[in-house]
């Protein structure tokens, strides 16, 4: 289309100011939504394309762009439904021939019955001139950018995958894989079932583990491109081995249908299958398989009419691809109504003071999910003409509100949020617990960085909402003395104890039953079912076998266990046969309890349903837990010490006698370091541990290592025996800091007093200073003032309450109401699916990913993680 000479001239002016770019084929080009919206080129206004950036902008945005970027030169597009031939259609309602998402005769879960009937413009802002494309008359750079942006995959390609289905090749190793037993177990060793003390064998890491099928060797993974993942000790293992064992399998993915196992021989060096890893279903496991339709259909209130909720507050999240664990978690927070001030009430500044790319900033991302969930912004088109066509006219063509028009599809915010961790960037399901304490951590870096960006109205961290104190108190057996720790939590994890169950006849009676049905089947029970349909008196088993089947078809009996049960389990007294008594300066027996140091605005409580079983497969509890709608723990409120009682001397045993010399170092029992090292940890880590307990034992030295795990210098060789004289002492402690990690840690949002201690408790190492800032949270200040001016003791006499940490915890009466609850079905957190039921408006809601809707019966009894709101905290 030709154009006249006035509008090319503003055009070649507008490029005077900013030339246009070219993107490459691997260059980012966010072409399929609003930065700052949800806005599509299917939305009312189109999307515009800076051609300068390749981010793109809804009609409400697009002039704050221009304002930020100064640059004029946009691509427009808009884009229109219009329906499909009848034979396309026919194709699309294909029953599916694999298992797989996407690709030929896969599910297409993205497939509408509709074509895109697309327009493209250039736009000249702010004037909005428009000129129609294709146009051969605009500068060849112009053409060239306009033509990079259409002809690019879009960033979302860089994302995620198009198509889920993956094919693996059995291993030519694992038939006659060799297998070295050293009376230990399977793989020569005896694996932890506990995965919070899995470790690699060199370096001690906790992440990204793999175990060697042949030697038992835990190893880290190999290191990704971009520095994450691990640090290749696996690997390393195999080569050092002369090649000979090359088949790992990941840690914590091991189910009876198979498991994760990479291959490092030459010449297969990628995921395989290995058909002799699979472990045989036990009865249990076949009862939860049978158990899981009804376990489906219950959280997501399957078969029952509900009537669909939309608009503000009820805009659903849709499913990425196993990214439910991600939506849930979402919905919840988003209640709060800090979240919903700070980020959604905040959003116009956010988007205005956000960086050069919106698309990389935490905080920008929250506040474009929080504008769709909280004002029902989700960029929705008007009627298309296919609508309009069925319904006669526009008027009529806005019914009932659909799926595609009433959620928002979190691309963005799923890839920031998980960039470098190694499953949450990932498309694997997830643990709804873990993901919530990351997204914790997550906007807890964000909100630190972004200072004034969230305004002087932000208040507390988001995470601050749902810290507390947890008051641990020990009691020495033999002097009674007591000791005091509170410390930090985010989740009140409770364990679920089946034994407490109250109906256990009703229990009893349903496995006679079960077995019952187990031995017609082995018996051929077709030959009893036939028997029930003949005429009375035929067969006079008949009625007991139709009383059989009928049961077959009824709910399964699951053990149903007070939730006050649980609450008592987590309070109760346990005893401690390892407990090393500062007053007797020896090891003993004690009596240990918690309590709640302070009771958060919002208290998260985690179910454990899930665990890993002694063969170190995961599991899950079968049973229900009566959740009240009101709880009070005020019972629980610890108090600390108490008038009368006698605490522990601080500091630990002294010295026999300070007149003798000074004792040769303490050497760690071999024997100790040895179990240790052979649950996993690293070697270093459990000298350390040994010498810390005095060679106390080796629950003792496990207790110090559970507790100093995560110490920066927890896997570094002990230090040497002879202490640093006065003048090494004084020449570390006044050490200047590199002026250059000071800069970066200063830029991360921290102070260059923290940066300064930071730096000077971990030696210098920049990571280990950045991880040791952002482990402090609310204790950072007090931690700060600890390591710049050591000789100042802090003001508690309550083991790791340093200073006035405890201050910097919300408490408040411990009373709560129950407003939100999130289930998962599935044999594991690795599968299933996951949706989430919230109190809104006096009533429960269903939120099933994009489906909203008024729930008819809230699945309280299956919740995996339930959040309540203090009482006094208003919403």
């Amino acid at each position: 289309m030709a154009v006249d000479e006035a509008t090319l001239e503003v055009v070649r002016a507008a490029m005077r100011q900013k030339t246009p770019k070219v993107p490459g084929a691997f260059d980012k080009v966010h072409k399929e939504e609003c930065t700052f919206s949800f806005d599509t080129p299917l939305s009312p206004g189109g999307l515009y394309v800076n051609l300068f950036t390749w981010q793109s902008y809804g009609e409400e945005y697009v002039l704050l762009d221009h304002q930020r970027t100064g640059n004029r030169l946009y691509l427009h597009q808009q884009w229109h439904k219009v329906p499909l031939p009848e034979d396309e259609k026919a194709g699309l309602d294909a029953k599916p021939e694999k298992l797989a998402i996407g690709g030929d005769g896969g599910f297409q879960v993205d497939a509408d019955k509709f074509a895109i009937e697309k327009t493209h413009s250039l736009v000249v802002l702010p004037e909005f001139l428009r000129v129609p494309l294709p146009c051969a008359d605009l500068p060849e750079v112009v053409n060239q950018a306009i033509n990079g942006v259409m002809e690019s995959a879009g960033a979302s390609a860089a994302d995620q995958a198009a198509q889920w289905e993956e094919e693996r090749k059995v291993s030519r190793y694992a038939e006659n894989l060799p297998q070295l037993d050293a009376g230990l177990g399977k793989w020569g060793r005896e694996i932890p079932s506990d995965p919070a003390i899995w470790s690699c064998d060199e370096t001690g890491v906790k992440e990204n583990l793999w175990l060697n099928l042949s030697t038992g060797f835990i190893g880290s993974g190999r290191q990704n491109w971009d520095g994450s993942g691990g640090n290749g000790a696996a690997m390393r293992h195999f080569e050092a081995t002369g090649c000979k064992y090359p088949l790992v399998v990941k840690l914590g993915t091991i189910t009876p249908n198979g498991a994760d196992v990479y291959s490092y021989a030459n010449d297969e060096n990628d995921m395989v299958e290995d058909p002799y890893l699979k472990t045989e279903k036990t009865m249990a496991e076949l009862q939860i398989d049978l158990n899981m339709s009804f376990e489906f259909d219950k959280m997501t209130e399957s078969g029952a009419t509900l009537e669909p909720l939309t608009g503000p507050g009820y805009v659903g999240l849709k499913n990425l691809g196993n990214s439910c664990y991600m939506n849930s978690v979402l919905q919840v927070l988003w209640t709060l109504p800090s979240v919903q001030k700070r980020y959604a009430g905040n959003a116009d500044a956010l988007f205005q003071s956000a960086p050069a790319d919106p698309n990389a900033d935490v905080p920008t991302q929250m506040a474009k999910v929080g504008v769709a969930l909280t004002e029902g912004r989700t960029g929705a088109p008007t009627a298309s003409p296919m609508d309009i066509q069925s319904n006669g006219n526009a008027a009529d063509a806005a019914p009932a509100p659909k799926e595609d028009t009433n959620s928002v599809r979190p691309q963005s915010f799923k890839a920031i949020v998980g960039k470098g961790h190694l499953e949450f960037q990932s498309n694997r399901q997830q643990d709804a617990v873990e993901y919530f304490q990351h997204l914790l951590d997550v906007l807890s870096r964000a909100e630190r960085s972004a200072g004034e960006r969230l305004g002087p109205a932000a208040g507390q961290p988001t995470a601050a909402a749902f810290g507390f104190q947890v008051e641990d108190r020990v009691q020495c057996s033999e002097t009674g003395r007591v000791s005091y720790r509170r410390t930090p939590q985010n989740v009140m994890a409770l364990d679920i104890d089946p034994e407490a169950a109250t109906n256990k006849e009703e229990l009893e009676e349903y496995k006679e039953q079960t077995a019952k049905r187990a031995k017609l089947k082995e018996e051929d029970a077709s030959a009893y079912i036939q028997a029930t349909t003949l005429p009375d008196g035929g067969d006079e088993t008949a009625p007991a076998v139709t009383a059989i089947t009928k049961d077959a078809k009824d709910e399964p009996v699951l053990p149903r266990v007070p939730f006050a049960s649980c609450i008592e389990r987590w309070g109760a007294t346990e005893e401690m046969d390892d407990y090393l008594s500062a007053a007797l300066g020896r090891r003993t027996r004690g009596l240990k309890h918690s309590r709640f140091a302070t009771f958060p605005p919002f208290l998260m409580v985690q179910l454990k349903r899930y665990y890993v079983g002694k063969d170190w497969t995961p599991k899950k509890l079968e049973v229900l837990v009566d959740v009240p709608d009101s709880l009070n723990l005020e019972h629980l409120r610890g108090n600390g010490p108490q008038p009368g009682e006698e605490l522990q001397p601080e500091g630990g045993p002294e010295p026999a006698s300070s007149a003798h010399a000074a004792p040769a170092a303490l050497q760690p029992d071999p024997e100790i370091v040895a179990a240790l090292t052979n649950m996993g940890f690293s070697e270093n880590g459990s000298k350390r541990a040994a010498v810390a307990t005095q060679n106390g034992g080796t629950e003792a030295s496990m207790e110090w290592v559970l507790a100093h795990m995560e110490d920066p210098d927890f896997n570094d060789p002990l230090p040497a025996p002879a202490a640093p004289g006065p003048a090494a002492a004084a020449s570390s402690s006044t050490k200047a800091a590199d002026p250059v990690f000071l800069a970066m840690l200063t830029g991360m949002g921290f102070t260059n007093q923290q940066a300064e201690a930071a730096l000077k408790a971990c030696d210098g190492s920049l990571e280990r200073a950045a991880d040791w800032l952002f482990s402090r949270g609310d204790t950072l200040d007090t931690d700060v003032a600890a390591v710049l001016n050591p000789t100042v003791a802090p003001a508690t006499s309550v083991a790791g309450t340093p200073g006035d940490a405890a201050a910097k915890f919300d408490d408040g009466p411990g009373t709560y109401t129950l407003v939100g609850f999130i289930s998962h079905m599935g044999s594991n957190t690795a599968c299933g699916h996951y949706v989430c039921h919230i109190r809104k408006g006096g009533r429960w809601v269903i939120y099933n990913d994009e489906k909203v809707a008024v729930s008819a019966k809230p699945p309280k009894d299956l919740g995996y993680l339930y959040l309540f709101k203090r009482d006094d905290v208003a919403m």
